[in-house]
């Protein structure tokens, strides 16, 4: 199939986490791809190492244009000046926590950037994109794993803002029908590139487990802190899908060529996880062993909004998209320990 070898790819967020993964493997695919990050939560030497880790012949393949989606300016000037074939939509605020303190802060970034693309991909007639949506679309599912015909119901203003762009999405396709959407639901995206080259530095505190748990690993926080241990789980922890970035990243691939290759997709929602649950501390069990780093834990009480088992039905994006997930906790963990040894303080050296 020839796709890919001249498409042209906008990535919004491409410098963030899951961004810089999926980059590398659209352009070892052929594509031609376009990043639009503000870098609020990323860094710019991340797409530097992505230059980096494809070689001189396809980083000319990439190109990076600072900008926020929120600022129609910004969007203007990137579209008057390329044509895109399809836009793979990562930007956005992600930390649950932070979303219930900050509800406006999500709203304005997720809700109003995502709207303004949408706008400016109508203008220039570019109708294709895959939306990177979220697991906490489904909120405390009645039964696991989580179906994608599954009834909505976010439980935080994060999963809100994700919930409200899927219907928006769905209300314009069925308005103007030449649009073609995918919505992928990720569950937890852990590990990183196996070179050690790229992986998820967040500023600040991390929300997440992983970049927690490794940040306890290489001295930068004293402990980890486990939210809910009384959940009625084996070991009273929370129980999370984990799936590996590069897994993530290829699901991507499998979406854009859906996309390209089929007219009448409509807007469709996609699953991407293993469909195996893993709890806090079984994945604390298996970083310790991949590390050799003991991990002090401090349990905690549960925290608002969290469900207690959540996991994908992957049988959808199995059989539409030909994608499944090829790897398990032990090379998340081993690829996210060779990121996190080769790079202790992320992107930046450590400033003293």
């Amino acid at each position: 199939m020839a796709i890919g070898r001249s498409q042209t790819i906008l990535v919004t967020g491409g410098a963030g986490f899951i961004g810089t993964h999926t980059v590398v493997q659209l352009l070892n695919d052929g594509f031609i791809v376009w990043i639009i990050d503000n870098l609020d939560n990323s860094v710019e030497e991340a797409v530097d190492r992505v230059r980096v880790l494809v070689g001189p012949e396809l980083s000319k393949k990439l190109k990076f244009f600072l900008g926020d989606l929120r600022n129609k300016d910004d969007l203007e000037k990137l579209f008057a000046q390329t044509k895109f074939d399809a836009v793979i939509h990562f930007a956005g605020l992600k930390a649950v926590g932070e979303s219930v303190e900050k509800p406006r802060r999500y709203f304005d970034n997720n809700l109003v950037g995502t709207i303004n693309l949408y706008e400016t991909m109508a203008k220039y007639d570019c109708k294709k994109i895959v939306f990177s949506s979220s697991a906490t679309v489904y909120g405390q599912p009645e039964k696991i794993p989580c179906v994608e015909d599954f009834d909505l119901k976010a439980m935080n203003p994060y999963g809100r803002t994700k919930l409200f762009l899927e219907e928006i999405f769905r209300d314009i396709q069925k308005a103007e029908p030449d649009w073609r959407i995918i919505l992928l639901r990720y569950f937890n995206p852990v590990g990183a590139h196996e070179s050690g080259r790229i992986g998820e530095d967040p500023k600040g505190i991390p929300n997440n487990l992983m970049p927690y748990i490794q940040q306890v690993a290489v001295g930068r926080l004293p402990e980890l802190n486990v939210y809910g241990h009384d959940y009625p789980t084996r070991d009273g922890s929370a129980i999370r899908d984990y799936i590996h970035v590069m897994d993530l990243a290829d699901g991507h691939i499998a979406a854009l060529r859906k996309l390209l290759t089929t007219k009448d997709i409509g807007c469709t929602a996609y699953n991407l996880g293993t469909g195996r649950g893993t709890s806090v501390l079984e994945m604390v069990a298996a970083f310790e062993k991949a590390s050799g780093k003991k991990i002090p834990i401090k349990l905690c009480p549960r925290r608002p909004g969290d469900a207690t088992e959540v996991y994908a039905s992957i049988k959808k994006a199995e059989n539409d998209l030909g994608w499944k997930a090829k790897y398990g906790v032990e090379e998340m963990c081993r690829d996210q320990w060779k990121w996190a040894s080769n790079n202790p303080w992320g992107y930046q050296a450590k400033f003293e």
